[in-house]
C-alpha cells in the first residue's frame, strides 16, 4: 500500500491517510487492479483491508489522531458482518482502533443493487466506521447515488476539481454539491488537487478537506509529509 494524506485545512495536518493498492515492486494501482477477477474479488478485497491495517501502523499511524481510509469493492461484499470479520480482527491485532476506519465505495458502473449497497453502508455506520462515496461527479457516482445513499463523506473526482479556478461552470458546481452536502450533513472532501490555484479556489468555496499532489504525494509504505505550514492553509478561507 501507499498512503496519501486527507489534510485538514483549518489544521494543516492530515485528517486521514487513504490507503492506494500498489504492486509489490510499487506496480500503480491500474496494473494492480487490471488482475481483479469475479472470481478473485473476495479475495483480493479482504486482502487489501489487511494490508492496508497492517501497512498504515507499520507506517506509524498510531502515533497520529489521523484515521484510515480503505477502498473497497461492494461486488466483493456478500454479507457485510461476515466480511467484516477478518478486518476486525487484524485491525484488534494491530492495536489500531476500528472507529478510526473510513470505508470508501465507488461506482464505475451503473449500480444494479443499490439496496445491497445502502445495507454495507448502514452496516458499517451503525459498527462505528466512517464511510464515504468516492470520485463523486465521475460514471454513476452523482447525484441520483447521493439520493438513495448518504455516507458520512464526499470525495469530489478530480475531473471537477481540474482547473476549477478558471472554470465558472465548475465553481458552480462544486458549490452546489457543497450546499446540497451541508443540508445532508455529508462532509465534502476533495481529492486531485494539485495546483494552487485548485487549492485556494475549493477553501473559499468552503472545503476544509482537501486530498492532492499540491499538499502530498502517495508514499509507498510511508506517511507523507504535508508540504506548508498549518498556518497557511487555516488563514485561507
Amino acid at each position: 500500500m501507499a498512503f496519501q494524506p486527507i489534510v485538514d485545512c483549518e489544521t494543516g495536518v492530515p485528517f486521514a491517510y487513504e490507503a492506494l493498492v500498489r504492486g509489490g515492486n510499487g506496480e500503480g494501482a491500474g496494473e494492480v487492479l487490471a488482475r481483479v477477477t469475479p472470481e478473485n474479488r473476495y479475495a483480493f478485497d479482504q486482502q487489501c483491508r489487511v494490508a492496508a491495517i497492517e501497512g498504515a501502523v507499520a507506517a506509524g499511524i498510531l502515533d497520529t489522531d489521523a484515521r484510515l481510509s480503505i477502498n473497497f469493492l461492494p461486488n466483493a461484499v456478500y454479507s457485510p458482518l461476515a466480511c467484516i470479520q477478518l478486518t476486525l480482527k487484524t485491525a484488534n491485532a494491530c492495536g489500531f482502533p476500528t472507529e478510526r476506519l473510513i470505508f470508501e465505495f465507488t461506482e464505475n458502473e451503473e449500480m444494479t443493487d443499490t439496496q445491497h449497497v445502502r445495507t454495507i453502508i448502514d452496516t458499517y455506520s451503525a459498527m462505528g466506521f466512517g464511510t464515504a462515496i468516492d470520485d463523486f461527479g465521475a460514471g454513476h457516482a452523482g447525484l441520483g447515488l447521493l439520493a438513495d445513499i448518504q455516507t458520512h463523506y464526499l470525495k469530489l473526482d478530480m475531473a471537477l476539481i481540474r482547473g476549477i479556478g478558471a472554470s465558472r461552470p465548475r465553481r458552480a458546481i462544486v458549490e452546489g454539491v457543497v450546499r446540497i452536502a451541508r443540508a445532508l450533513g455529508v462532509t465534502v472532501i476533495a481529492e486531485g488537487v494539485e495546483t494552487e490555484e485548485e487549492f485556494h479556489t475549493l477553501r473559499v468555496l468552503g472545503i476544509r478537506y482537501i486530498q492532492g499532489y499540491h499538499l502530498a504525494r502517495p508514499a509507498f509504505r510511508e506517511l507523507p509529509a504535508v508540504a506548508g505550514p498549518g498556518a497557511d492553509y487555516a488563514a485561507v478561507a
